[in-house]
């Protein structure tokens, strides 16, 4: 292959592996209790079950949301009565607590300032956020808790376990 050709493919390869990186992503940790706080006032709070930062992305649908929430709906990561993880938070009567996270797309590979250009914009992440929560409460079969959008939270949490796993769209993994 001649090295422009090589040149060139490696551009493309390149460019398809920066766009397929972009995906919404989640960080769940399964909880004794969880809780988050905006100007000193508790706007969500849970006992025991998961809480999910969100990560979205430019390139997210409402494919990736419903693909994701019925996987974290599904996963047994809760302890069956012989103590083996096999019961989903569902099954476990669990709650969840879902926080918008855009730091979750922090690119660090330049420098040490973080950039979050992988980030989606306020005008597609705010409602891909909200069609994340509302289809995790029509799964869940009742409310969620949540934080705000944009705001300067603080969260409190008790991880079980500690169980956290990391999950994105694309891969499915």
């Amino acid at each position: 292959m001649r090295p422009q050709a090589k040149k060139k493919l490696v551009c493309f390869i390149s460019s398809y592996i920066s766009v397929y990186l972009f995906v919404m992503r989640v960080v769940i940790q399964r909880v004794l209790h969880a809780q988050v706080t905006v100007k000193r006032n508790v706007i969500g709070k849970i006992d025991h079950g998961l809480l999910v930062l969100v990560g979205i992305t430019h390139e997210d649908t409402q494919d990736d949301v419903n693909w994701l929430c019925k996987k974290i709906v599904g996963l047994r990561i809760f302890d069956d009565e012989q103590g083996v993880m096999n019961k989903s938070v569902q099954e476990d009567n669990g709650e969840i607590l879902a926080i918008s996270q855009f730091t979750l797309f922090a690119a660090t590979k330049k420098g040490n300032r973080p950039s979050y250009i992988k980030a989606a914009k306020h005008e597609v992440a705010i409602p891909l956020y909200n069609q994340f929560c509302d289809t995790l409460s029509q799964l869940m079969e009742k409310p969620i808790q949540r934080g705000v959008f944009g705001a300067d939270m603080q969260v409190e949490l008790l991880n079980d376990g500690p169980v956290t796993i990391c999950i994105d769209s694309k891969n499915k993994e």
